[in-house]
C-alpha cells in the first residue's frame, strides 16, 4: 500500500513539474561523454509506463544537423549516441543547449527536450605562435614601459577558460594583465629595470598561460627580447581602442576605420608605418586591408553577422628609427545584422493520406521554422495557403502543427496542394514557403444515384428471350469499392388486371438486370394480351462498408404486335355459331345463311357479320370486304359495320340463292384476316316473313334472318318447324292486337271524362350512341363509355356524344330561349278533333295487322298444300 501511494505521489509531482516547466524537459550531460551514457529517463519523465515508449514509438525528430543523442527504444531513456564536443557544437556560446523535439505517436504528441552540454577542461591554452620576438631599445626605454603581448586562447568556457599568466623569473621584466567586462583581456610585458645591451643583448623569457580547470592545463610561448639601441620615443595612437560598426551587407572596399599615431622624434625616427599584429578571430585576417601609410582599414571580403559578430584588430604603429619604436591600439569592428537570410521551413512529420471523415483538429503535419537573422529580422510569421481547410497552430518557439480546420469531401477535392508561407519581420521582409501534398482518402459517404427517378421502356411483344430492353446507369462519386455499383431487380410485378392471365407474377419472372453493366434483359417473350404494363424497381448497391443503395422505378410498356387474326362471333341470338356446317361441307367454318325477299329495295339490311380481334389499336380495327361475287352483285357489305345489305332491288333474274364470300381483315402490318361464307336465299315476300318469324331469337338487330345453312335433306323438317312457329306467332300477334285495342278504348274514356291534368312534354336528356369506325383507340374528346354486346366481351370501340338536336317548335324556340326543363301543355275540354282522330288511328292500327296476318295465313296454307 505504501509503495502504491509513493508511485501516485511521484506521478503527481512529475505532472506538476511538467506543467510548471511549460511542457519542456531539461537534462544536462558533460561533453566527451561516452556513447551509451544515459542522459535522462525520458519515458519516465514524460509519464509513460514501462514498455509504452516502444509501443507508442517514442523517437527524436532530427532538425538540420545530426543529433548526438538518441532515444533507447526498449527503455525510453535518452542516451549519448556519438561524441559530444561542446566546442564543436556551440563554440564560445554559453550555455550550450541542444533543443530536441521528441515525437510520441499513437496518439501524436510532441515534446520539447533541452539537453545542456556542460564544459570540461579538455582544451589547453594556446598561444598564436611558439615564439614571440620583441625589440626594446636600450637606455631610452624607461622602466615602466609596456609592451603588449598576445594572450593565449582557450576553447573552453567559464572557469575552464579563465586564464592566468606567469613569467619566468627575470629582474628586468614583469607581467601586467588587465581584465575588462566589455573587452578581451590585455596582456603587457612591463619593463621593471633599464636594459643594457652590452650586458645582455637578448632576454629569453617563458610566458605560461594557466586555465582555471581542475586539473589546470597550461600553454607556453617563448619571448625573445632583443635590446636595441637609439630611438627612445615610440609612436603613440590617438586612442587606445577604436570602436566601429559595419553592416554585414557592406560592399568590398568600404572604409571601416582610420587609425592615427604621432611620434615626437624627428627624422626617420618619427616616420610611422602601420601594420596588423593580430586579428581575432583569425578568420578575419583576410577580410580587412590596412594601408600601411595612411592607417585606413578597408573591407576586402563579405561579412556575415550570423557567423561572426565582432572582430578585433591589433594595430601597430612603428617608426623608422634605429632601432624602430612602436605603439599599439585595438580596433573593435561590430558587424550589424541586415535581413539577408530568408526563413527556413522543414516538415518534420507528415501523416497522409487524410480520411475525408477526419475530425476537425486532426494533426496532419509537424513543421519547424527558423531564421538565422536576429531581432526583428529573425522574427518569423507563418501562414498556410489556401486558408481552408487547414490551419497552423504554434506549439513551441519555431514549431507549428498543420491541423484540419474544416470537414473534407474527397468527391469535391481529392488532393490538396498546401503551401506553408513564412515571412520575417525585416524591411523589406524575406519570405520562404514549403509545399505539402495532402491526398484525401475515400470513405463510403455517397449512395448510388440513377440519372432518372423513373425510366420508361417500350418493348414489342413476342420479343426474343434474352433481348436487351434498356440500360440503366447509376453514378457513385466514391472511388474503388465504395464506387463500384451492382444492380438488381428489387420489387414489382404484374397482377391479373394487367392482362388475360390470372394471379400475380413477380417482375423477376419477366426481366433481369445485369449486376455489373445495368443492362435490362427480357427473360421470356412478352405478350401484350397477357401483360400491358410492368412496373418494378431496380436497386443499385455499392461495395462500401456499410453499403449504400439507390432505387429507380422502371415502367415497361409492352407494344402490341399484330399477332391475332380476327375471330368471327356467333349470331346475336345465341344460335349456332359461325363454325356450324356450311352448305358445301358440314365442317366448313364461317358458313352462314339468310333470307331476302324478291323486290326488296336497295339498302335493306339482310344480315350482319360480327367479328372481334384480340389485338388493340390499328391491329384490332376491322374492315369487311365482299370478295365474291365481285362486280355489280345484288349485295354489298358495310366496310366497318359488317352489315350485308341490298345494293339494288332484287329481281328474279338474281336466282334463288346468292353465295357471298366475306373477308374480315384488320389494319395491322402485315394484316390478318378471317373468311365468312353467307348464303342468301331469295324468296317471295311471304316466305321471307315466315323465314324471319322462324328465325326467332337468331334474327339480327336489323330484323333480317341470319342462321347457319342446313343440308338439302333437312328441308322438310325445317319447313315443318317454320310452319309451327308461324302459327304460334300468329296467335301471339292476334292477342297483342286485341290487348292494344282494349287499352286504347280505356285510355280514350279516361281522357274524355277525367278532370284536366297537366301533361309533361319536352325534349329529355337524349344520348346518341354511335359505333366507332376508327377502332378502339378513337375516343370522343367529350366522353367515352365502354359498352358490352349481348354475348361478347366488353370493347371500348363505341363513342358517346351529347346530341346536338334542334329545339322543338314553339314559342320558346321562336323567342330564342330554350328551357332546360319540360313544359306543361294542358288539353282543352272543348276540343273534339283530337279524340276522334285518335280513335280512327287506333281502328286502322288494328284493321291493317288483321288483314295482313290473314293474308299470311292464307299464303302459308297454300304453301303447305
Amino acid at each position: 500500500m505504501v509503495v502504491c501511494v509513493r508511485a501516485v505521489v511521484r506521478v503527481l509531482v512529475l505532472q506538476a513539474a511538467w506543467a510548471l516547466g511549460g511542457g519542456q524537459v531539461r537534462y544536462s550531460v558533460p561533453e566527451e561523454a561516452k556513447g551509451g551514457t544515459v542522459v535522462g529517463r525520458l519515458a519516465q519523465d514524460l509519464g509513460l509506463e514501462a514498455g509504452e515508449a516502444e509501443a507508442r514509438r517514442l523517437r527524436l525528430v532530427a532538425q538540420g544537423r545530426r543529433a548526438s543523442v538518441e532515444v533507447s527504444g526498449a527503455s525510453g531513456a535518452l542516451v549519448v549516441s556519438s561524441r559530444l564536443d561542446r566546442e564543436e557544437l556551440c563554440g564560445k556560446s554559453a550555455p550550450c543547449a541542444l533543443r530536441l523535439e521528441v515525437l510520441l505517436e499513437r496518439p501524436l504528441r510532441v515534446f520539447h527536450v533541452e539537453v545542456e552540454v556542460t564544459d570540461i577542461n579538455d582544451n589547453a591554452p594556446i598561444f598564436p605562435a611558439a615564439t614571440k620576438n620583441l625589440s626594446i631599445p636600450e637606455l631610452n626605454t624607461m622602466p615602466g614601459s609596456r609592451f603588449p603581448l598576445e594572450g593565449a586562447s582557450d576553447a573552453d568556457i567559464g572557469a575552464n577558460a579563465q586564464l592566468s599568466y606567469t613569467l619566468s623569473p627575470s629582474e628586468h621584466f614583469a607581467l601586467d594583465l588587465q581584465r575588462s567586462d566589455e573587452y578581451r583581456e590585455s596582456l603587457f610585458l612591463v619593463l621593471t629595470k633599464g636594459l643594457d645591451r652590452e650586458s645582455l643583448a637578448e632576454h629569453r623569457l617563458v610566458l605560461t598561460a594557466i586555465d582555471g580547470g581542475r586539473p589546470p592545463l597550461t600553454g607556453t610561448v617563448e619571448l625573445v627580447v632583443s635590446v636595441l639601441d637609439a630611438n627612445d620615443n615610440a609612436p603613440q595612437f590617438n586612442q587606445s581602442v577604436y570602436k566601429v560598426q559595419v553592416l554585414e551587407s557592406a560592399a568590398e572596399g568600404t572604409l571601416v576605420s582610420r587609425v592615427g599615431a604621432t611620434d615626437p622624434d624627428e627624422g626617420s625616427n618619427s616616420e610611422i608605418t602601420f601594420s596588423r599584429s593580430n586579428t581575432f578571430p583569425s578568420g578575419g585576417l583576410n577580410l580587412f586591408e590596412l594601408n600601411v601609410q595612411s592607417g585606413e582599414i578597408r573591407l576586402r571580403g563579405p561579412l556575415d553577422f550570423e557567423e561572426v559578430r565582432f572582430y578585433e584588430l591589433q594595430i601597430e604603429a612603428q617608426d623608422k628609427g634605429t632601432p624602430p619604436l612602436s605603439g599599439h591600439c585595438k580596433v573593435v569592428v561590430e558587424v550589424l545584422d541586415v535581413n539577408d537570410n530568408a526563413p527556413e521551413v522543414w516538415v518534420t512529420s507528415l501523416s497522409v493520406p487524410v480520411p475525408e471523415d477526419a475530425s476537425v483538429g486532426t494533426v496532419v503535419a509537424l513543421l519547424s521554422v527558423s531564421d538565422r537573422d536576429s531581432g526583428a529580422n529573425g522574427r518569423v510569421r507563418c501562414a498556410v495557403w489556401p486558408p481552408a481547410p487547414f490551419g497552423l497552430v504554434a506549439t513551441f518557439a519555431g514549431s507549428y502543427s498543420l491541423v484540419l480546420r474544416e470537414a473534407l469531401d474527397r468527391e469535391r477535392v481529392s488532393e490538396y496542394e498546401v503551401e506553408v508561407r513564412a515571412e520575417d519581420g525585416g524591411a523589406p521582409p524575406l519570405r520562404a514557403s514549403r509545399g505539402l501534398r495532402v491526398p484525401v482518402s475515400d470513405v463510403n459517404d455517397n449512395a448510388p444515384a440513377f440519372a432518372q427517378a423513373v425510366y420508361t421502356v417500350l418493348a414489342r411483344e413476342n420479343n426474343a428471350a434474352g433481348a436487351e430492353l434498356a440500360r440503366l446507369w447509376a453514378r457513385d462519386p466514391d472511388e474503388a469499392g465504395n464506387g463500384r455499383v451492382s444492380y438488381s431487380v428489387a420489387e414489382g410485378g404484374a397482377g391479373a388486371g394487367s392482362g388475360s392471365g390470372s394471379g400475380w407474377r413477380p417482375a423477376s419472372s419477366y426481366v433481369s438486370v445485369d449486376a455489373e453493366s445495368g443492362r435490362l434483359w427480357a427473360l421470356r417473350p412478352l405478350d401484350y394480351e397477357e401483360l400491358q404494363v410492368l412496373q418494378f424497381e431496380v436497386r443499385a448497391v455499392d461495395a462500401g462498408e456499410p453499403p449504400l443503395c439507390g432505387n429507380a422505378t422502371v415502367q415497361l410498356f409492352v407494344v402490341d404486335e399484330n399477332d391475332n387474326a380476327p375471330a368471327l362471333l356467333p349470331p346475336a341470338g345465341g344460335g349456332p355459331g359461325p363454325w356450324a356446317a356450311g352448305e358445301a361441307s358440314a365442317s366448313a367454318p364461317g358458313s352462314l345463311w339468310a333470307w331476302a325477299a324478291w323486290g326488296a329495295p336497295a339498302g335493306q339490311v339482310v344480315a350482319k357479320i360480327r367479328a372481334v380481334d384480340a389485338d388493340s389499336g390499328y391491329n384490332a380495327w376491322l374492315r369487311y370486304e365482299l370478295w365474291e361475287p365481285r362486280g355489280k352483285g345484288p349485295f354489298r357489305v358495310g366496310l366497318y359495320s359488317g352489315e350485308v345489305s341490298t345494293a339494288r332491288a332484287l329481281e328474279e333474274a338474281d336466282g334463288p340463292r346468292q353465295r357471298l364470300l366475306i373477308v374480315v381483315r384488320d389494319h395491322g402490318e402485315p394484316s390478318r384476316s378471317a373468311t365468312a361464307t353467307l348464303s342468301v336465299s331469295l324468296v317471295e315476300g311471304a316466305e321471307a316473313a315466315l323465314s324471319a318469324a322462324a328465325a326467332g331469337a337468331g334474327a339480327s338487330s336489323s330484323g333480317a334472318g341470319l342462321r347457319p345453312a342446313a343440308g338439302a335433306e333437312g328441308g322438310a323438317a325445317a319447313a315443318a318447324a317454320a310452319a309451327a312457329a308461324t302459327n304460334v306467332w300468329l296467335v301471339v300477334a292476334i292477342c297483342a292486337v286485341s290487348s292494344l285495342f282494349l287499352l286504347a278504348v280505356v285510355l280514350y274514356g279516361a281522357s274524355r271524362w277525367a278532370p284536366r291534368a297537366a301533361v309533361l312534354a319536352g325534349p329529355g336528356p337524349a344520348t346518341l350512341v354511335c359505333a366507332s369506325e376508327v377502332g378502339s383507340w378513337s375516343y370522343s374528346q367529350r366522353q367515352s363509355r365502354s359498352l358490352c354486346v349481348a354475348d361478347g366481351a366488353g370493347k371500348s370501340d363505341l363513342m358517346v356524344f351529347s346530341p346536338n338536336c334542334p329545339p322543338p317548335p314553339g314559342p320558346a324556340a321562336e323567342n330564342g330561349s330554350a328551357e332546360k326543363g319540360p313544359s306543361l301543355s294542358p288539353y282543352s275540354s272543348g276540343t273534339v278533333g283530337c279524340p276522334f282522330f285518335f280513335f280512327l288511328f287506333v281502328v286502322l292500327l288494328f284493321i291493317f295487322p288483321m288483314v295482313f296476318h290473314g293474308r299470311m295465313v292464307i299464303e302459308t296454307m297454300w304453301m303447305w298444300k
